[in-house]
């Protein structure tokens, strides 16, 4: 039996028999009702705790409780977020009718905040906290996905429906052009690698969301300042589950579900393409039609399952707190052979001494993922492949059809049968991630407002795996077969030291802390470059590495300081500064400095002090200054040498020999730098009923880290990285968060966010030349070296630059290779082309809803963008009559939109080709039921079910609008529709 099917059946197993155990002796149940004391209505989630212990449940939908205690039991400790706390004495009632009484506690929520967490109501800086209750419900592998369309000025595009994939994140728009613009992902204090591992497409699914507490997304540079040279995208703090003092409390989730397909791209069938070859077609190319009815798509999908099975524990031994966690879960891909398998484990520890004096938090995380990647080009090949052939042919290419030439071999340069490049590919990895890290808090005996802090972490990826293409392909059929291994490791090491002061000053009214510290960060990787080889045990050609490993490494130190000052409670002070240097620049330009400031007011402290319809009127300002250090593994400041490739060796007698050549490099790159403005006003109206936020930010990127092109002779290579260029991005962010309806047995919440942003360059040289017009971006499929995007002084990143195509006036369609002449020369020629629209939304938006009703609870969450438009290179490579006969003498099929064109020949640059991508998508529709309790009252069970990725409306006509690579639609991985049912139950 394969391990995941072992551990399908025996986690559930293992729960049983727990549940299976007696309860604790001499205990006693009782139960009650938690409500609002202002209108009776039920209050969701409020704690009831056993005094002196961490032992506790949460109230249902309902607002009811039950809950388990020892004889010795005295006290209930009650609290509910947003309500003062309240202790109730037990008595030898069973039963308990309790009132909890609105303090507006929402506003002292703690929030995670960069190396260390802040009050809600004490926030300057922009930051959005959400925790499971906000999280995205349904099959989510990886926890970026949990955040889609749940926060203002966050986008996050998954890159297709590929099992375990990755997303693209950006925040507020990213701030680079060539550089990283990832944000950087802290997970409980440890700033994480930001690239990837060999064998993983999405490093981050190495983290099972089951385990995640929260996760705080941090925008303006006064929130992101102390992580500085890294923290230009923003910040993304993720905070993992805690143990609890106390009993043990068992929690186990299961959820299966299964995905569909339920859109494909509309090409021609057979019959129809048979009808336009006889039609239009050559007498040789009508002979090369078949009498199959083939649906190449229908052949490379399946129906995806999936289990996700997670069992965690949590309580003290021997009054350390804990909690344990394992997790498996087997996702399978919507296409044929894609699938994703994580095994997890998490282990938290929270020991106290010397009468809590240090306080310890011990975190280690390992995942184990493997991954078996299909061959994506066979989603290109299903739109592509001749559908009057039949999948099968008797020959020697795995019994697979192919296009063949006189002599039985493939034709070099044919589409691929889309079932054979899936058949006969096996690409697997194993992939291994540990993050563990020590933070002690030492409160001084002699000093106890001074406090010592100490992290110490480390996070290490080993990826593994093997690209084989079976010796009957006809994809490397020359060298029967291509036989892939890679290997590579990575390792980051953290050292936090730093002293924190706090102190209230009642004289002055007055409170304040302060941070100082020193951390070193080493970031180490070793690659093992290994050639391919044949069948025959040949190496193949143009496969032989540079060197059989190489182990890039650099590091960071760094010095900060942060100071929070509030005055009379209503007026609140932050500033830091952090002093970075990196080992990847030079001597001369290694340190950089980042410096922030905020200021924020409590307004309704001075004006609506007493007021019951105003809760909170918070007035930001903000300014900071972060940076940015993506220059690749390498060292750009330092020449090199590189061997060279084995199409560019010198032959001396029988053997070919390589010679070193020199890299291109630049010895004064530096920091990018990005400075960030921000407004903001946080309120909350009727009890924080309505509440919400309004930002304004500007960004200005300086010192680009671009690549661009160089002066022939002036370097080693004519595209170069270095330090060029400006950019600017501003918006406005709104965030509106509703309780229109709570009564006694009804609750119903509603979420809106909406942002506007605008991305501009102003600048794109170090001196001016007037031939200069841009650098070309966004290669496209079709031709040779084409690219449809173009960087520009004065207009956004990836502005489509496109001819613009002229209509025929009385049938509308366009006319082939006409187009207008835009500079009135009397010729089109490339000076004609024009920037036409830009991939880049002007708005994104977010929007969920939830209504409960006693135990039943229903959800929908939805998002979407608008002003953003995609390039369909689906059709412009495909839709034309010279796709179909291709001149090496084989057939390949069209999209449908042939016939909106009747082109002969490709029209790449035709801005026919550039749509509105405008969308809405309904991401999720989610019930949920609470069973309350079973098992002899030992467990409570709820139940639920989701539809994801219900339906998008959008005016594009290709087969997804949202789109992860710059706006250029080519044979997307479709995203499935996928139905899940789940239970879960605590015990």
């Amino acid at each position: 039996m394969s391990l995941k099917r072992l551990l399908t059946i025996a986690l559930p197993l293992l729960f049983m028999t727990i549940m299976q155990q007696g309860v604790y002796a001499q205990t006693r149940n009782i139960s009650g009702k938690i409500t609002d004391s202002r209108d009776g209505n039920p209050l969701i989630g409020a704690s009831v705790i056993i005094k002196g212990t961490n032992a506790g449940v949460q109230t249902g939908t309902d607002g009811t409780f039950s809950i388990t205690v020892p004889a010795s039991a005295k006290t209930l400790v009650i609290s509910s977020v947003g309500y003062a706390g309240k202790e109730i004495a037990i008595t030898e009632s069973d039963t308990y009718n309790i009132t909890l009484v609105n303090d507006n506690a929402a506003l002292g929520e703690v929030v995670v905040v960069a190396y260390g967490t802040r009050r809600k109501s004490d926030l300057t800086g922009s930051v959005t906290a959400i925790g499971p209750k906000e999280f995205q419900k349904g099959v989510q592998n990886s926890p970026e996905q949990l955040l889609q369309g749940k926060v203002a000025g966050l986008q996050v595009t998954t890159g297709g429906g590929a099992a375990g994939g990755g997303s693209k994140i950006r925040v507020r728009s990213g701030a680079s052009l060539n550089a990283n613009n990832d944000p950087l992902i802290v997970i409980d204090g440890v700033p994480t690698d930001g690239g990837g591992v060999a064998g993983s497409n999405n490093i981050l699914n190495t983290i099972n969301p089951n385990d995640i507490e929260s996760m705080s997304v941090l925008k303006d540079a006064s929130a992101t300042a102390l992580y500085g040279s890294r923290a230009s995208n923003g910040v993304i703090i993720i905070t993992t589950k805690k143990g609890s003092s106390g009993k043990p409390k068992f929690n186990f989730s299961t959820m299966l579900s299964v995905g569909q397909v339920t859109d494909q791209v509309d090409v021609l069938s057979a019959d129809e393409l048979r009808t336009l070859v006889k039609a239009q077609g050559t007498e040789s190319y009508i002979k090369l039609l078949g009498t199959a009815n083939t649906n190449w798509q229908d052949e490379i999908y399946q129906n995806a399952t999936g289990f996700d099975n997670n069992f965690s524990v949590s309580g003290s031994v021997k009054k350390i707190p804990y909690r344990f966690s394992v997790g498996y879960l087997n996702q399978e891909g919507v296409l044929k052979t894609n699938e994703f398998d994580r095994f997890s484990t998490s282990l938290n520890l929270s020991p106290k001494f010397f009468d809590n004096h240090l306080s310890l938090n011990i975190a280690a995380r390992t995942a184990n993922t493997a991954n078996n990647f299909a061959d994506e080009g066979a989603i290109g090949a299903a739109v592509t492949f001749d559908p009057t052939k039949p999948v099968y042919s008797n020959n020697k290419f795995g019994n697979y059809f192919e296009w063949l030439q006189v002599d039985q071999n493939p034709i070099d340069l044919a589409t691929r049968n889309p079932v054979g490049l899936l058949g006969l590919r096996s690409n697997t990895s194993n992939v291994f991630r540990f993050i563990g890290n020590v933070q002690a808090d030492y409160k001084l005996h002699f000093f106890p407002d001074l406090h010592v802090l100490v992290n110490l972490g480390v996070e290490y990826s080993d990826g593994q795996g093997n690209d084989n293409i079976n010796q009957l392909s006809a994809t490397n059929y020359k060298t029967k077969g291509r036989f892939t291994h890679y290997e590579q490791w990575k390792r980051n090491q953290l050292a936090d030291v730093s002293l924190f002061y706090s102190k209230e000053l009642d004289a002055i009214n007055s409170k304040f802390d302060v941070l100082v510290g020193h951390s070193y960060q080493d970031f180490l990787s070793h690659n093992n470059n290994f050639a391919s080889y044949g069948q025959d045990g040949k190496i193949i050609p143009g496969t032989t590495p540079n060197f059989k490993f190489d182990e890039p490494r650099y590091r960071l130190e760094s010095y900060l300081g942060r100071i929070n000052y509030t005055l009379a409670g209503k007026y609140l002070l932050t500033a830091s500064i952090r002093r970075d240097a990196s080992s990847k620049f030079s001597p001369d330009n290694r340190i950089g400095y980042f410096p922030a400031v905020a200021l924020a007011w409590r307004i309704n402290q001075d004006f609506f002090a007493n007021s019951n319809v105003v809760n909170d009127l918070k007035l930001r300002a903000s300014w900071g200054i972060t940076g940015q250090q993506d220059i690749g593994d390498y060292y750009g400041y330092l020449p090199r040498y590189s061997r060279s490739t084995p199409t560019a060796q010198y032959m001396f007698g029988n053997v070919f020999y390589s010679y070193l050549r020199p890299a291109g490099y630049d010895p004064n790159i530096k920091w990018e730098t990005t400075t960030t403005n921000n407004i903001g006003l946080d309120f909350g109206f009727f009890n924080n009923r309505l509440s919400g936020s309004v930002d304004f930010y500007m960004k200005k990127t300086e010192d680009l880290l671009s690549q661009v092109p160089v002066a022939p002779g002036s370097n080693f290579v004519n595209l170069l990285t270095t330090n060029v260029g400006n950019i600017e991005n501003r918006g406005v962010e709104f965030v509106l968060n509703t309780v229109p309806v709570r009564t006694k047995d009804l609750t119903w919440d509603l979420g809106f966010n909406v942002t506007y942003q605008k991305s501009e360059i102003t600048n794109l040289l170090k001196q001016e030349d007037p031939n200069f017009t841009g650098i070309d971006v966004g290669g496209i499929s079709g031709g040779t070296g084409n690219t449809i995007q173009k960087h520009v002084v004065g207009y956004r990143p990836y502005t489509f630059f496109v001819y613009k195509q002229v209509y025929d006036p009385e049938t509308g369609l366009p006319i082939e290779g006409l187009y207008e002449d835009q500079n009135r020369d009397g010729k089109i020629d490339a000076a004609d082309r024009s920037l036409y629209k830009q991939y880049a939304p002007d708005f994104l938006f977010g929007f969920s809803t939830s209504v409960s009703y006693r135990k039943f609870s229903v959800g929908l969450a939805a998002h979407g963008m608008a002003g953003n438009y995609a390039y369909s290179n689906v059709n412009s490579e495909r839709a034309s009559f010279r796709n179909i006969q291709n001149p090496i003498n084989f057939i390949q099929n069209t999209t449908t939109n042939y016939f909106d064109t009747k082109f002969y020949n490709n029209q790449y640059l035709s801005d026919y080709y550039v749509q509105n991508a405008s969308f809405l998508r309904l991401d999720n529709i989610n019930l949920g039921y609470t069973v309350g309790k079973i098992l002899d009252n030992r467990a409570n069970l709820r139940l639920s079910a989701s539809v994801q990725n219900v339906f998008v409306i959008t005016k594009y006509k290709g087969l997804d609008p949202e789109l992860s690579n710059e706006g250029i639609d080519n044979t997307i991985y479709p995203r499935p529709r996928i139905f899940s049912i789940g239970a879960n139950i605590d015990f």
